[in-house]
């Protein structure tokens, strides 16, 4: 029998849950079969989502680019050493009044050439770790750049808090890192219009990574024209994916929420 792929639909928080089906091996667009383009996972020589242990270990790597995109103060203060710093606001737009369009291939190249990423490097996406907002976006930067084509693109379980709390060296000098020209191939079938999903229903599973809450329309968010969800979605709430600390939960606990 063959298998339906599935669709995400989400405001804000949901856009966490393209990475999570990497690293859990879930059939999605996201995850294309070994060979065709996408960022299937036995295409990485990085998994989707790494540890404190695990960027320790690879710190000196030469292809390595840490990219942190949090506020400007908040990466002044203190960040792990050698962050390239790419604030959230330069990976997303406003667009038609819908928020966190995705950039125009132009810019977005401006943006990753920027930060000195090519294709071939190995990228750690780091962020705060104490909301779902905060979480989500540092997926939402990965998710970008597999996008653009970096396959190697990571985020850091637990994020600079937890690089933190484990007494990690952090720095307070700039990273300045040299500017490449990055020409990548943008995987347009990563992320989908409207008509596509409604062609596409019934035929793949829908998945409303919002809260129950705003699931059922017992909670109307502003930035949506109205309550409840698209018939026939499931509701997954992505903050199943974290632990209270903002660490991504074992593939055994999401295999089964899954």
């Amino acid at each position: 029998m063959k298998k339906k792929s599935i669709m995400f639909l989400a405001c804000t928080v949901g856009v966490a849950l393209p990475l999570l089906t990497l690293a859990i091996g879930l059939d999605t667009p996201f995850a294309s079969p070994s060979g065709q383009k996408g960022s299937d996972i036995t295409m990485r020589s990085t998994p989707p989502i790494v540890t404190t242990d695990w960027l320790a270990q690879h710190m000196n790597d030469a292809s390595l680019v840490i990219v942190d995109i949090r506020g400007d103060k908040e990466y002044a203060a203190g960040h792990i050493p050698d962050a390239v710093h790419v604030p959230m606001p330069f990976w997303v737009v406003e667009r038609d009044g819908l928020l966190l369009e995705v950039p125009d291939d132009a810019a977005l190249c401006r943006t990753i050439g920027s930060a000195g990423i090519d294709q071939n490097s190995r990228v750690v996406v780091v962020n705060r770790a104490d909301h779902p907002y905060p979480l989500a976006d540092t997926v939402r930067v990965a998710d970008m750049l597999i996008y653009a084509g970096v396959r190697n693109a990571s985020v850091l379980s637990g994020g600079y808090d937890k690089w933190v709390k484990e007494k990690r060296p952090t720095s307070d000098a700039p990273s300045k890192p040299k500017p490449v020209t990055y020409k990548g191939e943008m995987d347009k079938d990563m992320f989908v219009s409207k008509k596509a999903v409604k062609e596409r229903m019934g035929k793949c599973i829908l998945v409303d990574a919002r809260t129950p809450d705003v699931y059922f329309g017992v909670v109307k968010e502003p930035f949506c024209a109205r309550a409840g969800h698209i018939s026939g979605a499931t509701c997954w709430p992505v903050p199943w994916m974290w632990t209270d600390e903002g660490a991504y939960k074992n593939t055994e606990e999401l295999r089964a929420t899954a």
